[in-house]
């Protein structure tokens, strides 16, 4: 029951981390409006696709789990 534990407690601190992540990241310029985003404006109408914030997300968090399990 410990094991179950400190995972939850982990896991809650890595949403933790990840929501004040996205918090923060509105007053860094340039993140969610990368060259490659795609961003389509027609009268009252937007549609908005992260193509290229999408890909470098999943590059770092590709590359953070990985040297998480290279740790363990």
């Amino acid at each position: 029951m410990t094991e179950f534990g400190r995972m939850l407690m982990l896991m809650g601190g890595i949403i933790f981390a990840l929501g004040l992540l996205m918090t923060l990241a509105e007053r860094v310029p340039g993140v969610g409006r990368l060259p490659g985003d795609i961003l389509i404006q027609r009268g009252n109408f937007t549609f908005y696709f992260p193509i290229m914030t999408s890909l470098l997300l999943s590059v770092v968090l590709s590359l953070f789990f990985w040297v998480i399990s290279r740790l363990r």
